[in-house]
């Protein structure tokens, strides 16, 4: 099975990035995680892309806040897809970071989820990954069956209590 290249832009992204990293956990995904800044550590980013196929690495989730352009730095030097995941900051509660991911130009696009939107990077990660891996898509349906049970007993719940 590929793995998952998990890069943060700084320590302080770790709370964001455990939902993903849960995720790819009960998925049996293999990942590394990095510390890698777009602007402090630029060679480091790039090394970082253009070794990821080559490693094994199908997918590469990339957190970053406020300029964020680390997912847009990883991008330009790798084929494999990009996740993005804007982390929020005080000054403009993530939105600076998800306009920041989303407006890349033609030719380098990043999938870009929601603002601290780790869980499902993860999940969105899983799911580039099975195209390719039955077992992982068929875990992928169970999960998805298991979330409309779970909704369905909520609302037979609900129309117990409104009885």
């Amino acid at each position: 099975m590929k793995k998952v290249l998990v890069v943060m832009g700084s320590d302080s992204d770790l709370p964001v990035v455990e939902g993903a990293v849960a995720q790819l956990t009960a998925f049996d995904i293999p990942f590394e995680a990095h510390v890698c800044s777009a602007h402090r550590t630029p060679d480091y980013a790039a090394e970082l892309a253009r070794n990821a196929a080559q490693k094994g690495f199908g997918v590469i989730i990339a957190f970053a806040g406020k300029a964020a352009h680390l997912a847009g730095v990883l991008a330009a030097y790798t084929a494999l897809p990009v996740v993005a995941v804007p982390v929020s900051a005080r000054a403009l509660d993530g939105i600076d970071a998800l306009l920041s991911m989303v407006q890349m130009p033609p030719g380098v696009p990043v999938a870009t989820v929601a603002i601290d939107g780790g869980k499902n990077a993860g999940v969105l990660a899983a799911q580039i990954l099975a195209l390719s891996d039955a077992a992982l898509f068929d875990k992928l349906e169970t999960m998805k069956a298991d979330m409309a049970a779970s909704v369905l007993k909520k609302d037979e719940e609900l129309q117990g209590r409104l009885k």
